[in-house]
């Protein structure tokens, strides 16, 4: 079993550690603990989650209560923090408590919300249940619901004051929910490391196979590139905008899609094929390396279709995205694996050629 990856999280609000290994599950209330929490807990998380994982959490965490929030990417709205708000107000919580987010994306998005704004901000502790969440959502503090008009268009920056990663939970994960996770780590490799990127292509089988001498090592990497642009930017200014590579296209196919078919790493996927599309374009990114890109995502498995989705549709919802800044769209663009660049100059046209290579257009295009 290999040892546990321990990764510094150094930003200006706050300094904390990514623990990653097996069987951390059970060391939650140490871990928590020693990050500086002395007062109420309460566990946030969703009925699917706690059920498969309720019972190791509740003896990990004697004594905490636990608050139980919808399922899946449309519970996450201001109506399900206000619920989460009640609760809290109902149980005493005070500005001494602890929220404890278990769960995926989902949860710690409005789990973090919730500890970002209720009485202007009380601790949060993430436990990460999906390899999405444990390679991205939990580490770097943004938190936040979505608008009916746009993903993530309400939040806040919340850093937590430990994410405590268990690979060994991932073991319940549906492979699709997996899947969905790898897509953000080849996002890692790409805006990152050749490595990283190359190690998921050659230890793929392993990988998919759950074995933690796999796996470890690729959530401690994704993490530890994570924490480093996190560090250097804590609040997407400049370096940290290199995060949202895929995300672009990505977070208007959810939004179109009112964020009921796709997996938020399967839309990431997509983005990564249209920025690398517009990249390959404009000659800054070889073919031989959009390829290897393109290669990788067929081998993680089949991405659900879009063919039927709205080019023009997409198209209104990327103008309205929060990386859309005084009417100018900042977009992540790689120049190789392992490097990007922000650009600021696609154009509408650009955007719509990258979408018919994903065999979006609309009715009569």
């Amino acid at each position: 079993m290999p040892p546990p990856v321990q990764i510094d999280v150094e930003t200006a609000s706050r300094a904390y550690q990514v623990h990653v290994g097996a069987g951390l599950v059970q060391q939650i209330e140490r871990l928590v603990s020693a990050a500086g929490a002395s007062g109420q807990r309460f566990v946030i998380s969703s009925p699917p989650i706690w059920k498969l994982h309720g019972g190791a959490v509740e003896q990990a965490l004697p004594g905490a209560r636990v608050l139980l929030m919808p399922d899946g990417e449309r519970a996450k709205t201001l109506q399900t923090v206000n619920r989460l708000f009640e609760a809290l107000i109902e149980q005493g919580a005070d500005r001494g408590a602890t929220i404890v987010a278990v769960g995926g994306g989902v949860v710690g998005d409005v789990a973090g919300f919730a500890a970002a704004t209720f009485l202007r901000g009380v601790r949060l502790a993430h436990v990460p249940t999906t390899l999405l969440a444990q390679v991205d959502s939990a580490i770097g503090g943004k938190v936040g619901v979505n608008h009916a008009l746009g993903k993530n268009l309400i939040g806040a920056f919340h850093q937590p004051i430990v994410v405590v990663a268990d690979p060994v939970v991932l073991e319940t994960l549906p492979r699709r929910e997996f899947r969905a996770g790898l897509y953000e780590v080849v996002k890692y490799g790409v805006i990152a490391s050749r490595d990283l990127f190359d190690r998921v292509d050659r230890d793929l089988t392993a990988i998919f196979q759950r074995r933690l001498e796999a796996l470890v090592p690729v959530i401690g990497e994704s993490c530890r590139i994570k924490a480093e642009v996190v560090a250097a930017d804590e609040r997407e200014s400049g370096l940290r905008r290199i995060l949202n590579f895929g995300h672009t296209v990505g977070h208007a196919i959810e939004a179109v899609s009112e964020y009921r078919r796709y997996r938020h790493g399967e839309a990431v996927g997509y983005g990564m094929l249209a920025a690398a599309d517009i990249a390959v374009a404009r000659g800054m990114l070889s073919k031989a390396d959009f390829s290897a890109l393109a290669g990788l995502i067929t081998k993680l498995g089949p991405l659900p279709p879009v063919g039927d989705l709205s080019a023009s549709e997409i198209a209104a919802a990327i103008r309205r995205d929060k990386k859309v800044l005084a009417g100018r769209l900042h977009m992540v663009l790689p120049t190789r694996l392992g490097e990007t660049v922000i650009v600021d100059d696609v154009t509408g046209d650009e955007i719509r050629a990258a979408l018919r290579s994903l065999g979006i257009r609309d009715a009569a295009s």
